[in-house]
């Protein structure tokens, strides 16, 4: 059997040593343990440091190590996918792992050993977030409910640290959209699925590539890529207020029919900022799904390959 390790990576040059040496030494323990044969494939995002010639010297230096280098920074999720599409010839199966370490490379071989056992997907599942802030599990925790609730289908606190079998892989791979979510488009595939924990542990080196403006741009793309729930939100919120104006104008009525009209000029301009908020909101979540049809109608390229080493 064979084995690809999937690391997409953007300026990681810090910490590549170090997880480099982590990931060969679980393909070690998978050839002794499992008769698996791993490989790492090193997926550059367009670093702006040294990563791309870390990862040359890396593959000159142990087989196992191959990598990948995109043109330009197309993104965490362009770049998995540009690792999926290349790996996916490579061999049985397909782990995917961030390059920070904060997924303990170890799970791997737990996942390698519910793959043999007939799983298609096994998931690895973070048990533990003690080495997150507060402020950060909490919103983490509010981003996984409020996608359940938008009808997103996600596993809580799973990234996108995953084994898929080739033929997962390859269905996976027939998917056409630009705007990825790939953690969302994974749990549609139907095959058989299993979970792997593991602890959570503090980035070995470096800088977070998910400040807190971008994490919430992804969580926003994973609701709209994956639901229409927020575009029937509006219509029913469209229909409350019909039913409120409806409210009014049988209370203003009443009101001057009876001979007690009042200026109302506190109601009236209330009643104009919160429907213009309301209408400007809706606008803006319409003009987000228009969007997304703009990047799919295009057909861009997902990303563009530059070059390659150890392939």
């Amino acid at each position: 059997m064979f084995l690809t390790i999937v690391v997409p990576c953007y300026n990681e040059e810090v910490v590549l040593h170090e997880t480099t040496k982590r990931l060969l030494l679980v393909a070690a323990r998978l050839k002794a343990d499992y008769a698996i044969e791993a490989r790492i494939l090193y997926i550059d995002d367009g670093s702006i440091d040294g990563t791309w010639s870390l990862i040359v010297r890396l593959a000159r230096e142990d087989r196992r190590v191959a990598g990948l280098k995109l043109a330009h920074n197309a993104g965490h999720q362009h770049a998995l996918w540009a690792g999926l599409e290349r790996a996916v010839d490579m061999g049985d199966a397909v782990v995917s792992i961030d390059a920070d370490l904060q997924d303990d490379p170890q799970a791997i071989v737990a996942m390698a050993e519910k793959y043999l056992q007939g799983a298609d997907i096994v998931y690895g599942v973070r048990q533990s977030r003690q080495t997150d802030t507060l402020f950060k599990r909490q919103t983490a925790l509010i981003y996984y409910r409020l996608l359940r609730m938008m009808g997103g289908n996600v596993v809580y606190n799973h990234a996108d640290y995953r084994l898929m079998s080739q033929r997962a892989v390859r269905a996976l791979l027939q998917y056409p959209e630009r705007n990825l979510f790939i953690r969302g488009l994974v749990r549609t595939l139907g095959f058989r699925e299993d979970t792997v924990y593991y602890d959570r542990a503090e980035r070995f080196a470096g800088k977070s590539k998910y400040p807190l403006s971008r994490m919430l741009s992804f969580a926003w793309d994973g609701i709209t890529s994956f639901s229409v729930r927020p575009l029937r939100i509006i219509t029913s919120l469209g229909l409350c207020f019909i039913l409120i104006s409806i409210g009014v104008i049988i209370w203003a009525l009443t009101a001057y029919a009876s001979g007690h009209t009042l200026p109302g000029w506190t109601s009236l301009l209330i009643s104009v900022w919160f429907v213009g908020g309301a209408i400007l909101t809706a606008l803006g979540i319409i003009g987000e799904y228009v969007g997304k049809i703009y990047k799919e109608v295009k057909h861009r390229p997902r990303f563009i390959v530059e070059t390659s080493t150890g392939l």
